[in-house]
């Protein structure tokens, strides 16, 4: 396949990822709406789901590729890194939309494209391409018109949103961009199998001793006050909430219990919808269209996300579209041309080389 071959379908696989991220992350609030759960607890099910499922995939199609990867030294401070950063994404953006909205945090999560192209400018010692710069005002832009729906007065930013929504920003920036240069070297499917599998372990022990510690936080209350409690008209949860601190609490819930209650429903969603689409196929799907185009491109990709989700609820909810839905798609269109427009010109992929950094 040409380079240009290579180019656009990089483009379409990383959209269709990004369209499948907005769909996860209304399953996560209808979660948090629903459900008494925690953000670790559906960040360490997502993982550990697309882990095995990652794992499996590339043992059954990739086994050589993966053992060689695996055991190249020289590879794996990278590998530990990306995978790090896929957890941090994951456990941030749930954090963020526990604590404001799905509309909300994917607007900040969209400031992750700021960060990957000041960051790679910064690197390269240049300024950005035009094109490249003016497909990331239309992305931001579009990103919030879908989100807010022309209403600003929907943006919910408590401090504590604020922060969670930048540092999910941030850590998206860093698993985009640490594995740049291992796609030079080594098989594309391997290598997100990998990062998905650290990130996966890493979820699961965050998780266990997490909840470990807010148990033991939780229990130390104490029947007098548990009691205190109950004769303001209080109950186990508002002691628990009072001696958890926020930041635990914000993570892990305030201590009711390592596995939630959930019906079937809740199952469903969460390891069929988080778990398998939003996750598994998700990012597979963006995390190598990202490896053909390169991360500022592929950053700008995934600003797509609330696109997506928009048009998955107008096809299965029946959600009409808003002039203001209108607007971000033609922003959104205009951003895919202005990317697509910026790789042809890009040296790399006319060299058919799909150098991380270089390309954008």
């Amino acid at each position: 396949m040409g380079p240009s071959g290579r180019f656009w379908r990089g483009v379409v696989f990383a959209l269709a990822g990004a369209t499948l991220w907005g769909f996860s992350g209304a399953c996560i609030q209808f979660l948090a709406e629903n459900c008494d759960i925690s953000s670790a607890f559906i960040s360490a099910v997502r993982a550990a789901v697309a882990a095995v499922l990652f794992a499996a995939f590339a043992l059954a199609t990739r086994r050589e590729a993966l053992l060689s990867l695996v055991g190249s030294a020289a590879a794996r401070p990278t590998l530990v890194l990306f995978g790090v950063g896929l957890y941090l994404s994951q456990i941030t953006y749930a954090v963020s939309v526990a604590l404001t909205n799905a509309g909300t945090a994917t607007v900040l999560q969209a400031t992750c494209t700021v960060f990957v192209m000041l960051f790679t400018c910064l690197r390269a010692r240049r300024l950005p391409q035009l094109t490249d710069f003016a497909g990331l005002v239309c992305a931001l832009v579009a990103a919030a018109l879908i989100a807010t729906q022309g209403d600003w007065g929907v943006i919910v930013l408590p401090v504590a949103g604020l922060v969670w929504g930048i540092a999910n920003a941030l850590s998206e920036a860093l698993y985009i961009m640490a594995p740049q240069r291992l796609y030079d070297h080594w098989d594309r499917l391997a290598i997100i199998a990998c990062g998905m599998v650290i990130g996966g372990v890493a979820s699961l022990l965050v998780w266990l001793a997490g909840e470990g510690v807010v148990a033991l936080l939780a229990t130390d209350a104490g029947p007098a006050q548990a009691a205190s409690a109950a004769g303001a008209g209080g109950s186990a949860a508002s002691v628990s909430a009072a001696v958890v601190p926020t930041l635990l609490a914000d993570i892990f819930g305030s201590g009711g219990g390592f596995i939630p209650q959930l019906d079937a429903v809740g199952w469903i969603v969460l390891v069929g919808g988080v778990g398998v689409l939003g996750t598994f196929t998700a990012f597979g799907l963006f995390l190598y269209g990202v490896s053909l185009v390169g991360s500022v491109k592929g950053s700008l990709l995934g600003v797509a996300e609330p696109a997506g989700a928009m048009v998955i609820a107008a096809l299965w909810l029946q959600t009409p579209f808003s002039a203001a839905d209108w607007t971000g798609l033609l922003l959104m269109a205009a951003m895919i041309v202005l990317v697509s427009l910026s790789g042809r010109s890009s040296k790399d992929q006319r060299a058919g080389t799909p150098r991380g950094e270089a390309i954008g």
